[in-house]
């Protein structure tokens, strides 16, 4: 089984086309031309009243364009307002809100001019409007008393918003309320209750209305409503009547259906053209009515209606002129129906038939410019020269109008200048400019020259020849340097000079010559096409059946053009092979060794180039021996005898006869397709049935020239297929589906990428594959701009603002129609790098190795991306005890989100420190900050860097040390420790001595003769004492007393003496481990049951301290084990109240960003010497564990 796929040439080729037929209608920037107006406001412009107005007017020209404004029709002077700027080289208007500005001032229309020497180009009216969210009046809500099974509207009457706002109901607890057939909202924001039922009372309906532009929510004050049910009616009358009355109420009774809205039997309904038709009916009734909808006299649209509400709401989308008529809502139930009829008309605002398009001429040639609108009422056509109304414009004695046609005769350098069309009507307007250049350059080609084109064979090339020039270029092609012109239906010229060779072959190689030439001169450019031999497959792999723990091999023999690297890929059921050494590859093939079950599957060999793709499968059924050699079990014959029967549009029936078993019963059978027309020769899954059935009832999709095959599956392995069955065409239709993952990202700050997964070849149902892309600035009353397009996954829209969101949207069609309306996408126009730094940067120092560091968030608006986070960059300038400067190594701190403040750990005591701040979004790094300064106070010195003991004499030592490698501050001196230790390693009383910090050697003198000697040394600052490092010496001993020693040593009565000590303390311990088992208390523990110490008490969960930290120092601390119940030393307990920061605050690290993560941590992972056993109080610096715990 054999597949191949290559490069699409022909979907290269025409993004490429499409790309160099807009191309060419552009003038070059170096040439003169009028202005063009590349980018504004909406129409309607809705502002923010609380932040700054900014209306856009860019555009482009040769000289550069200046601008002004008109404000409601009258010059707007920007110079005389204060509060407005006009960007450089810009027409864009900022106002200014924040500083002082009233929104509402402002309000008007405005239109931007563009203006060189070749003509000006004008904008549309922007209205500028400041969105409003009024509070809602006050009014007096009466509670709702209403019997079970009558009808109810709970009126919500929003405020007037600009825009409108959403409304929605909901309780107290933010829930929304439920609603159903029975209980809905209208489209004025009401709810309705065709019925009510006791569950229906409670106090709090509560409507709500969001304002989406300002982000604000208005409430409107609770509603009661209170059902009474006959139940409940009849125990409050029983409750007032004797017995002898006659009393109870009327059980619920049913009701025929009313509407509730729209009142009465008729109303009118006004749409335009392109917008969404929504029509209402909502009705009363016991049993809850049912809606439904009709269009007398003809059908509801296809593929555009749907139904809202509980189809209570009919919406149509796209409404053009022949969705017009009337639209009868019937509300039914048991008792009877309701029905109204809206009568519909649709009018449309001026849409482009043919909008003027610019126009280049030289000088003495004709041309002529087309304005077509259609409208409902038709619009009125106008037309402008430079922004003034052509009537009263300068004459030009070679233009000449004609209703929507401007036709110029021997136009000259004089007659260039931008034209407007104007079509409106009383629904709306269209503005189109359009300029007339009137140049005379000789040909330019704008494709760089020897550009190398590579192909497959027999796939299509396409040849590039950009080209500008005025008159326009005639444009020939060569082939080779002194060939003919190239003619004949071997090949297709494009109007924007690309030449197209359908079908290439490899005698097609070579150089190309494009020449373009008018009467101002000619020009050439030679490109160059290389047709490469396509890669094969010659020696497939083949379907291999072996027995466990034996060797399989698969070939994979390849044929490709000698220019082209293949590489060779083996994929096992679709992915890679396993991590296996048994598994070995090698040039032309896949060596299997020890076969296990697990290795059974599908292995495909894949071999690449730059430019085409080959695969081939084989499958591999790994099976056990043979119980006994007279049963041969192999896999099935394949069936026969396939046929076709009851052909319908969407389905078929095909069966067939199944081919011998070979001694292992078929368990199933898989059947496969080809579509002839979209892929031959590639055979798809379709299903598979059980091995007792011989035929089967296929689905199938239209458009699709089928063919099928079965292949039978025993335990063995799968058949060979079988013959395929005669070939089946469905007819074609509309698309069923849209494509898929479709999404909306900017890869530059002014551009928007669409992209999505093309349909398949068989899920186009018909010839004539295309998408309809549609996008428009969300939250922006904007229409929406669409694009067909065929033959590409991807769209890209320029001219975007930077980082706003898009409503984005692709349909399929063909040439039968439209596939269903397709969901909406929101996606965001590209991001830019932020524009500020974050500004009053302070740090707060809290210890020498700890600091806090605070700043100001940005304005969103200034991070112009996805705000992802902030970047904290700091590095030490220099140690304030050395006053010496190093290698600067930055080190950088991430805090995700809009965090503005963090933790600086790891710092180094007594130390000068810079940092700055800078946002960060998804396209970088902003600004820095500038740079803080900040310094670290003294902090306990590290440990001396060496103690050595030297010249040991009968009464002497002799004491050299090195100072801390990190003093950490200034020292001022250093302690000295030592006690003697007895042949027993009993420690002698402890001796101190502090010696000045300017010392570096000590001699001890006085000490006893052949004694060993403990020493601890440390050194301090004004913080306290560092960490201490000890050593061991032993004074010289006298000959004479070591042979004094020796002797006693060997007496046997010393040596008598020691076995009865000995076992005297064997009977004491047997004594006691006697009493132990007796249940007796040691004095020592009713002591501390007692008289617990109040200072290792267990620590209380309520008190605020975290009892599970302990420092690694308190662990071996005065060598003493902790007291039962003790959870750490009452010194080393860390309160929360202590600090309010959070390890939160730390920021993050990895790869690089929290690069402090690794040091910080190791820094404080050591234990520390142990103290001396003397009651000396220790000296050591406080853990830095406990250290780091006061801050967490």
């Amino acid at each position: 089984m054999m597949k191949k796929k290559s490069i699409s040439a022909s979907k290269a080729s025409l993004v490429l086309f499409l790309c160099q037929m807009i191309s060419a209608l552009d003038v070059p920037l170096d040439l003169s031309q009028p202005p063009t107006i590349t980018q504004q406001s909406p129409k309607d412009y809705i502002v923010d009243p609380r932040e700054n107005i900014v209306i856009q007017c860019e555009a482009k020209g040769k000289p550069p364009p200046s601008f002004s404004w008109t404000r409601n029709g009258t010059h707007f002077d920007i110079d005389k307002d204060a509060q407005v700027t006009m960007k450089p080289n810009s027409g864009t208007l900022v106002i200014n809100i924040m500083n002082g500005g009233k929104a509402e001032a402002y309000e008007g229309v405005y239109q931007c001019t563009a203006r060189n020497e070749r003509g000006a180009a004008i904008s549309n009216n922007i209205v500028i409007r400041p969105s409003r969210s009024p509070l809602w009046t006050k009014e007096k809500l009466e509670p709702n008393q209403v019997r079970e099974g009558d009808s109810l509207v709970l009126h919500c009457r929003p405020p007037v918003g600009l825009p409108p706002p959403i409304i929605f109901w909901m309780d107290n607890a933010f829930q929304r309320l439920p609603q159903s057939e029975r209980v809905s909202q209208g489209l004025n924001g009401d709810l309705y209750f065709s019925n009510v039922q006791p569950e229906d009372t409670r106090e709090d309906y509560i409507c709500y209305a969001r304002f989406n532009h300002t982000q604000t929510i208005q409430q409107k004050q609770p509603i009661s409503v209170k059902v009474f049910s006959m139940d409940s009616l009849n125990d409050t009358i029983a409750a007032n009547l004797s017995d002898t009355d006659i009393y109870g109420a009327k059980p619920v009774t049913e009701r025929q259906p009313i509407l509730l809205t729209p009142t009465g039997s008729t109303s009118t309904k006004v749409e335009l053209r392109g917008n969404v038709l929504l029509l209402e009916c909502i009705a009363a009734g016991l049993p809850t009515p049912v809606i439904r909808w009709i269009k007398e006299g003809g059908e509801l649209p296809a593929n555009r209606t749907f139904f809202e509400n509980f189809k209570k709401t009919l919406k149509i989308v796209d409404v053009s002129e022949a969705d017009s008529g009337n639209y009868k809502c019937i509300a039914r139930n048991i008792l009877g129906s309701a029905h109204h009829v809206i009568s519909v008309t649709v009018k449309a605002a001026p849409y482009w038939i043919t909008a003027p398009r610019n126009l280049v001429l030289s000088p003495g040639e004709d041309g002529t410019l087309i304005c077509r609108a259609n409208g409902n009422p038709k619009p009125n056509i106008s037309w402008l020269a430079n922004g003034v109304p052509i009537a009263i414009a300068p004459e030009d004695p070679s233009r000449k109008v004609d209703g929507d046609t401007i036709i110029f005769s021997h136009v000259q350098e004089r007659s260039s200048a931008v034209y407007q069309c104007n079509a409106s009507n009383e629904y709306g307007y269209l503005l189109a400019n359009a300029f007339v250049n009137v140049l005379a350059e000789p040909p330019r080609i704008l494709t760089p020259a020897n550009k190398l084109y590579q192909v497959i064979a027999d796939s299509p090339a396409l040849l590039d020849c950009a080209y500008f020039g005025s008159p326009k270029p005639e444009i020939e092609w060569f082939k080779g340097v002194k060939g003919s012109i190239l003619s004949g239906s071997e090949y297709v010229f494009h109007d924007n000079g690309t030449l197209e060779i359908p079908v290439a072959q490899k005698d097609s190689t070579g150089t190309y010559t494009c020449v373009a030439r008018n009467e101002l001169g000619k020009i050439q450019n030679e490109v160059q096409l290389e047709v490469k031999d396509p890669t094969m497959i010659i020696k497939q792999p083949e379907y291999k059946v072996i027995q466990r723990y034996g060797q399989v091999s698969f070939e994979c023999i390849i044929k490709h053009d000698s220019t082209l690297l293949p590489t060779v890929i083996w994929l096992k059921d679709n992915d890679e092979l396993p991590d296996d050494e048994r598994f070995l590859v090698g040039k032309d093939n896949l060596t299997i060794m020890n076969v296990t079950d697990k290795d059974d599957g599908t292995y495909t060999c894949i071999v690449n180039t730059t430019l085409d793709s080959v695969s081939a499968s084989a499958v591999l059924t790994v099976v056990a021996a043979p119980p006994t050699p007279a049963i041969i079990y192999a896999r099935p014959n394949p069936p026969f005898d396939l046929e076709l029967t009851g052909q319908l549009e969407r389905s078929v029936e095909l069966s067939w006869i199944p081919g011998d078993e070979n001694n292992s019963p078929i368990t199933n059978f898989v059947i496969e397709y080809e579509d002839g027309l979209h892929e031959p020769g590639v055979w798809h899954y379709q299903t598979e049935v059980p091995g007792t059935q011989t035929t089967v009832q296929l689905k199938l999709s239209p458009y699709v020239n089928y063919s099928f095959r079965v292949i039978a599956v025993n335990e063995i392995g799968r058949s060979q297929p079988s013959e395929p069955s005669e070939q089946y065409l469905t007819k074609s239709a509309n698309p069923d589906e849209n494509p898929s993952n479709v999404q909306g990202i900017g890869s530059e700050p002014d551009n928007l990428v669409i992209t999505w997964e093309s349909l398949k070849g068989f899920q186009s149902n018909g010839p004539g594959l295309q998408y309809k892309v549609s996008w428009r600035q969300k939250d922006v009353d904007d229409e929406w701009t669409s694009v067909i397009v065929a033959n590409v996954s991807k769209y890209i829209v320029s001219g975007t603002p930077t980082f706003v969101p898009y409503e984005i949207k692709v349909q399929a069609l063909n040439d039968l129609g439209y596939a269903p309306e397709p969901s909406e996408v929101i996606g965001h126009s590209g991001e830019d790098l932020p524009m500020v730094a974050p500004g009053n940067v302070q740090v707060h120092v809290i210890n020498s190795t700890l600091a806090k560091v605070h700043w100001d968030p940005v304005p969103l608006k200034t991070v112009r991306g996805h705000l992802q986070g902030y970047k904290v960059y700091y590095w030490k300038v220099q140690s304030l005890s050395r006053r010496s400067r190093r290698h600067v190594e930055k080190k950088i701190l991430t805090f995700r989100g809009n965090k503005t403040f963090g933790m600086l750990p790891g710092l180094e005591p007594y130390s000068s420190y810079k940092l700055n701040v800078r946002v960060v979004n998804g396209k970088g790094e902003g600004p820095a900050s500038p740079d803080k300064v900040f310094k670290t106070p003294e902090g306990v010195p590290s440990s001396p860097s060496f103690l050595k003991i030297t010249n040991p004499t009968l009464d002497s030592l002799t004491l050299e040390w090195g100072s801390p490698t990190h003093p950490n501050g200034v020292l001022t001196s250093y302690i000295l420790k030592f006690q003697p230790i007895n042949n027993t390693h009993e420690l002698g009383p402890l001796v101190e001595i502090r010696i000045p910090a300017n010392e570096s050697s000590l001699i001890l003198k006085n000490l006893n003769y052949s004694t060993r000697y403990k020493f601890y040394f440390n050194a301090q600052t004004s913080v306290g004492s560092g960490s201490q490092i000890t050593e061991e010496a032993v004074t010289i001993m006298d000959e004479a007393m070591a042979s004094r020693q020796v002797d006693i040593a060997t007496q046997g009565w010393f040596i008598g003496l020691m076995c009865a000590v000995a076992l005297l303390i064997l009977i004491l311990l047997i004594v006691c481990f006697i009493r132990r088992n007796k249940g007796g208390k040691y004095p020592v523990k009713e002591k501390e049951d007692a008289h617990a110490d109040p200072e290792i008490q267990p620590m209380k969960e309520d008190d605020g301290t975290f009892g599970e930290y302990r420092s690694l120092e308190s662990d071996a601390e005065d060598h003493k084990p902790l007291k039962k119940g003790s959870r750490t030393p009452s010194d080393r307990t860390v309160k929360k109240e202590d600090s309010d920061d959070s390890l939160v605050d730390y920021g993050e690290g990895v790869n690089g960003q929290f690069n402090e993560d690794g040091s910080f941590i190791g820094q404080y992972s050591g234990k520390k010497e142990k103290e001396p056993a003397e009651g000396n109080e220790s000296s050591e610096a406080p853990s830095p564990v406990n250290a780091m715990n006061s801050f967490v």
